[in-house]
Order: structure tokens, then sequence, then C-alpha cells
């Protein structure tokens, strides 16, 4: 018998004996036996990232032994129809998705979702940016269909859903995901890019070259100065890696900073608050924000903050907009306590044409695409498909779980 031909009579097997508890084979995780000292949580440390992880455990398990099935997966999509990025759940090619699941509908809102499909059990809902007004549709979604154990978000960021309604979600015992870990690289190739832009003064050598004048002048390195990054999660660690091979020392500011203590690439570690912040604002030549935005961070990169800045200082925001007072930087920038600013995302988006930013001559700014390649979201639907999915139907735990209540 080839291969194959087993494989398919294990699943045909294992269909029929899905219902019955008594014939599962379960699927037991390997252990952390790999921990890593400078993440003393990693034993349960259950977040993804595609340069450090192991890709395509669960669905190889789920792949070769079908058998070992737990449940079923019951999926509704919450996003807009045209979506292509969804296209690896949405229009999979045949037999794609992983054994054991199925995709009952595609909707923006409640009244897309058929009532017929209550009788279906659905038990998981995946969310994507693209659904409009998705943190009113999703409280809605939930209540009709109860059944629902799992949602997963496609993006990094959960701000789009924030609303009174979704730590009440969170209470009645569903597991809220994210895709944390897709864009972090590209991320950090932009903070780095940034340095170098404003350290070797590309803005005057671009000016140079559209007057053909040939006049050398000093620029700086690197190698030697300090990063302090705002917000260090997965996106910031990315970062802090970069930074540490430039000869950079990185100091950063996390909720718990005990599970940076022995960090190779982070020098230092605070824990949040006003202080904390001004202290690293006072160290740093380069800030980088990479907080998300909740009730908590909104605003939180204020006056204070800025007139804390070390000299000279660059600051760079790749996280979200609201975590910034964008007056203040704007004051900061204007006055010269910062001498540059790299923007990837801002309070409004987009940036009004007649915002000052635009004029700004020591400002670098971009439309909020910096981690955006030409597949940066087919691959978060991707992750969700043949990494989230299988550990769920397995009965393994969720990687990137979402605390709703800090809201990420």
């Amino acid at each position: 018998m080839t291969p194959r031909a087993l494989r398919c009579m294990l699943r045909c097997d294992a269909a029929r004996r899905l219902g019955d508890p008594s014939s599962r084979r379960f699927y037991f995780p390997s252990p952390a036996s790999s921990k890593k000292a400078w993440d003393p949580s990693l034993r349960d440390y259950k977040y993804w990232n595609r340069e450090e992880s192991k890709h395509g455990e669960a669905s190889y398990v789920l792949d070769m032994s079908p058998e070992s099935v737990q449940r079923e997966a019951r999926i509704l999509c919450l996003a807009a129809s045209d979506d292509v990025a969804n296209d690896p759940l949405t229009k999979p090619p045949s037999g794609s998705l992983p054994f054991g699941s199925r995709l009952l509908s595609v909707g923006t809102q409640p009244t897309d979702f058929p009532d017929s499909l209550i009788g279906e059990r659905p038990n998981v809902l995946f969310v994507s940016p693209s659904c409009p007004h998705a943190r009113l549709q999703l409280p809605l979604v939930v209540h009709k269909f109860p059944t629902i154990e799992w949602i997963h978000v496609r993006s990094a960021g959960i701000d789009f859903l924030e609303s009174d309604e979704l730590p009440g979600v969170a209470k009645r015992g569903i597991v809220i995901t994210n895709a944390k870990g897709q864009f972090s690289s590209s991320l950090a190739e932009y903070a780095m890019m940034a340095c170098s832009y404003f350290a070797k003064n590309v803005p005057r050598l671009l000016r140079q070259k559209g007057s053909r004048s040939w006049d050398d002048f000093d620029i700086e390195e690197l190698r030697g100065k300090t990063m302090g990054i705002v917000g260090y999660g997965d996106i910031g660690r990315a970062t802090a890696k970069l930074a540490s091979v430039y000869g950079m020392r990185v100091v950063a500011l996390r909720r718990n900073p005990g599970k940076s203590e022995h960090d190779p690439v982070c020098d230092e570690v605070y824990g949040t608050g006003r202080a904390n912040l001004q202290k690293l604002m006072s160290v740093s030549d380069y800030v980088v924000c990479s907080a998300p935005s909740t009730v908590e961070t909104r605003g939180m990169v204020d006056a204070a903050a800025f007139g804390a800045s070390k000299r000279n200082q660059v600051f760079i925001n790749l996280g979200r907009g609201p975590v910034v007072d964008e007056d203040a930087l704007v004051s900061s920038l204007r006055d010269g306590t910062l001498s540059g600013a790299a923007l990837d995302v801002f309070a409004t988006e987009p940036l009004p044409a007649d915002h000052e930013l635009w004029g700004m001559d020591n400002v670098l700014i971009s439309p909020h695409n910096m981690d955006k390649t030409s597949t940066f979201m087919h691959e978060a639907t991707e992750f969700f498909v043949r990494e989230n999915l299988p550990r769920f139907i397995l009965g393994d735990g969720l990687l990137n779980p979402v605390d709703a209540s800090l809201g990420y």
C-alpha cells in the first residue's frame, strides 16, 4: 500500500471514529526541552515567530496520524468576501484545509450567516481587518453562535476590535489569538533603515545629488549608540536583535521585565510607568516605539517624555499612532529637542494632507506600509491554517494567546 493510500485509509477510519472518545489516540506535544535562559517562562511560552519557531509540526502530526483528531473545527470567517489574503482559508486548493476542519460561511455581519448554521455548532471564528465595523459585529456574531470556543484575529494588533463587549467575550471562556510574530522582521528592518537614514544624513545626500554638489561631511556610526525600545514584544525584540548586531546598546520598556532579565540582545530592561519611560528617553540616541494601542498606552509618549529626551535623539514609531502625543512630537521636532523622526503610523490615517509633519525636513514618513510585503497578510492566514488550526483539532494549546483586557 502506498503512503498516500495509507493516509487516505486512516482519514476514513478516523472520520468514522471521530464521535467515539474511547477510540481516540491523543496527541502529546513534545516537551520544551530547548528552554532558553533568556525567557524563564518558555515552558509555557506560546508565541510564534516565523524566523525562530518550528513550522508545521502539528500539521505534520495531523497529516500522518489523522486518528489523533480530538475535535472538529467548524469555522466562520468574519471578513469581506473579496479579501484575497484569506484565500488559504476561503479558497484553498482541494483538500488543503487541515483534516477535521470545515469552513461553514464567510460574512461581515450576523445576518450573512444563515440561522441554519446554528445547528452546525460553529466553534471557531476567524476575524479579518477587512470586515467593516468589526468591533461592532464580533460580539453580535458570538451572541448568535454561542458554541464558538476560539476567535483568531488575522492581524497582530486587535485595536480594531476594541469595544466594551470584547472583555466580556473573553470572560465567556472563548480563547482569543492573533498573528503575532508574522510581521516583526520587516518592521525591524525598517527601524534599522530609519536609524541609518539619519546617522548617514540621507536627506543631505539626496539634496546634494539633486544639485550635483560634491561636498563631503561627517556622518555618525550606529555602533556604540543606545537604542531604547518602548514596548518589548515580538517586534521590539526583533529590532533589538538587529541593533545588537550593529553594535548598539539596547534598553527596553516591558510590563514584565523579569522575562528579559537574561536576554542576550537587551542590555537593560525597565518596567512600565512614566518614570521609567522618561529614564529610557534620557539615555537613548534612538527610540523605537513598538507598543500596542490600548487604553493604558494611548498618549503615553507625551510632552514630559519628549522633554526628557537625550540631545539629538531620533524617534521612530512603528507600533500604533495613538500611543504618541503628536502635538508634543511636532513641538519637539520644531524646537530641536529631537533631531529627527521616522513615522510609519499616525493618530489619523491617512495622514491629512495639511498636517505639519509633511513639511518637516527632519521627518521620514511612510504610509503604514513598512510591514506590507506582497504576501504578508496571505502568510498571516496561512499561519492560522497551517499552525494554529491543526493545534485546535489535535487538542493542543493554541499559539499567540491575547489578553482582551490588556488589548494584546
